[in-house]
């Protein structure tokens, strides 16, 4: 890479005494010399009348078959330096013959004339001081479509070599360098960003088009000299374009069209897998893939181009875009293809500017998507955001809905025993902590089995939720009422002392005994409760002992003639398990031990 920049910087400064002179006068011969005595080929002292003059050394006419192939010319005269014989290329191996002797050969003959191929490399051959006006021979071996040499064979300085090699390769290394960088941003946005596989496609055409642009520039041979592996990477690269060019016009296309270039890249991925292979296993020479390429190329090309204008009226702005430049790529490679092969004499073709072209405009449409996308997207996220915002406000409110349920009694509204639960649980330490007062009252409504009987449940069910009404009023702001089972109700109140709790129930069961409830119309009679109070620190030391106090004067509060409130007492516990230790056992062991499926 020194040696190359070196030349690059040096070789304008450099000038040749004689201008570089075409060799145009040839003449051909089919067939291959026989050997002298001294090994020598016969025909380099042979005039025979069988050479035949040839406007080019490419192709000559009437090949039918042969293989081998010998040309002639004459070398020019001139004022020359450092001169050398330049020739594109030689399809496929040769030896060149100057005075008879051998000075160059690209390939190896074997005993039959024959070899492998050796690669495409352009040719640099020294010429002795004494070559003007000399014949030149060269022998040619080609079981490739085309034989001879190809492109521009003629005498120059040396330097005149290298600042042509310079300037035909500047331009398709530059574009090839943006190509190529291309790739590697396609390549980025294919790993992390949406529209992989379009720009996976990018990537994947700007890979192929900017090796096979290095692979075909002059200067390769200057980088390193081994012409097969070159040529490789040109096939390669080379065959990738129309699997690229398929993938990205299925991408943007619809319908029938799309499925036909789903069809045509495949079948062009498979002759890659294919040939690539069979060279590597040394089955097929590598130049003999390519004749069968172009022939592919030649049918599905057209196909391609042809599909996508078909659809030209149907698609979007960037989609005509991408077809325009497609376009202009194609006909250029249709035209290199035909050159290539002879159809349309040698002229360089300026792929590189088409191969550019068609990248940036996929590039340009791609990143263009790509920031509508963006947008869209943003777009998107913040509606998204909005609407989980929404349900999340939902949510916590369908939350506090069903925490709401799970503590309330769905009869009358008040919380129930699972609340009760947690609240008594919590005001008992707080109690505790603070040595605070903390009442609980536990009330019954009096013979509520006889209003089901005679009234029905609906009428029982609505003289509940009237109770529970009234506790709610009237231990408002004071404490907390809770359905605790049944037709039984608990009051707990916080900071109050037995004698003011006794003087809420009081009042409470005057107000509900002196207001008759109806049920649809019809009186229901005069509904009395009784209560049960106990108190901490009044009655026990350990407030979680008040419900089993409450629910004992309660029992006595049942027993004295109900519609009553009785504060518990040392002598009412000496009494009940006096009087009915049995009774009292199981019903308070049947309100405290409710399973909680049934605490309403």
């Amino acid at each position: 890479m020194m040696a190359f920049t070196i030349l690059m910087v040096t070789s304008w400064t450099l000038q040749a005494s004689t201008s570089p002179q075409p060799l145009n006068q040839w003449e051909y011969r089919w067939g291959d010399s026989p050997p002298n005595v001294d090994g020598t080929p016969a025909w380099l002292y042979s005039d025979a009348l069988e050479w035949q003059s040839t406007a080019s050394p490419s192709n000559p006419p009437g090949r039918a078959g042969h293989q081998h192939l010998w040309l002639r010319t004459v070398l020019p005269e001139g004022n020359w330096s450092d001169p050398v014989l330049y020739i594109t290329s030689i399809d496929l191996i040769g030896q060149i013959y100057l005075d008879y002797e051998l000075i160059y050969r690209h390939g190896e003959f074997d005993d039959q004339g024959r070899g492998n191929f050796a690669g495409w490399p352009w040719h640099m051959v020294d010429l002795p001081e004494s070559f003007s006006g000399k014949p030149m021979y060269l022998r040619i071996f080609s079981y490739y479509t085309d034989i001879g040499l190809w492109g521009e064979v003629k005498v120059m300085e040396r330097i005149d070599v290298l600042k042509q090699i310079i300037r035909d390769s500047a331009q398709d290394l530059a574009i090839s360098a943006i190509v190529l960088l291309l790739a590697i941003l396609a390549t980025i946005f294919t790993l992390f960003g949406p529209e992989r596989r379009g720009f996976g496609s990018i990537a994947l055409f700007a890979y192929a088009s900017g090796l096979m642009l290095i692979a075909e520039a002059p200067a390769r041979q200057l980088i390193a000299s081994d012409a097969l592996m070159w040529d490789t990477l040109r096939a390669g690269s080379y065959y990738m374009l129309p699997v690229a060019l398929g993938l990205l016009l299925s991408h943007w296309l619809e319908g029938s069209a799309k499925r036909w270039l789903s069809q045509i890249w495949r079948l062009h991925l498979a002759y890659v897998i294919v040939a690539i292979g069979l060279v590597q296993i040394g089955t097929v020479s590598l130049s003999m893939t390519f004749p069968i390429f172009d022939a592919l190329l030649a049918v599905t090309l057209p196909a391609m181009l042809m599909l996508a204008l078909l659809r030209f009226p149907k698609l979007s702005l960037e989609q005509r875009l991408l077809v325009v430049s497609f376009t202009f790529f194609a006909s250029l490679l249709m035209t290199d293809m035909l050159v290539a092969h002879g159809f349309i004499s040698w002229r360089p073709i300026p792929l590189s500017y088409g191969t550019l072209a068609f990248s940036i405009a996929n590039a340009a449409i791609f990143l263009w998507h790509y920031r509508r996308t963006q947008q869209t997207l943003a777009m998107t996220n913040e509606t998204l955001e909005l609407q989980v915002a929404s349900r999340t406000a939902e949510l916590d409110r369908l939350v506090d809905e069903l925490k709401g349920l799970s503590f309330e009694d769905p009869l009358t509204g008040l919380h129930n025993r699972r609340h009760f639960n947690t609240v008594f649980d919590h005001e008992c330490r707080r109690a505790q902590q603070d040595n605070s007062h903390l009442s609980l009252l536990m009330l019954d409504v009096d013979h509520f089995k006889l209003i089901n009987d005679q009234f029905g449940h609906d009428a029982g069910d609505s003289v509940l939720v009237e109770i529970a009404a009234r506790l709610r009023q009237h231990f408002q702001g004071v404490g907390v009422v809770c359905r605790f089972g049944g037709e039984e109700f608990v009051a707990l109140l916080p900071a109050t002392t037995a004698d003011q709790s006794a003087e809420h129930a009081n009042a409470l069961l005057n107000t509900v005994s002196q207001q008759p409830l109806i049920y649809h119309e019809e009186p229901l009679g005069r509904i009395t409760l009784s209560c049960g109070v106990a108190a901490f620190p009044s009655h026990t030391e350990e407030p979680q002992k008040l419900l089993r106090l409450a629910d004992e004067a309660l029992y006595q509060a049942k027993h004295s003639g109900r519609n009553r409130c009785v504060v518990w007492a040392e002598s009412h516990h000496t009494q009940q398990f006096t009087l009915a230790p049995a009774d009292v056992s199981i019903g308070l062991m049947t309100r405290l031990n409710r399973l909680p499926g049934s605490d309403q």
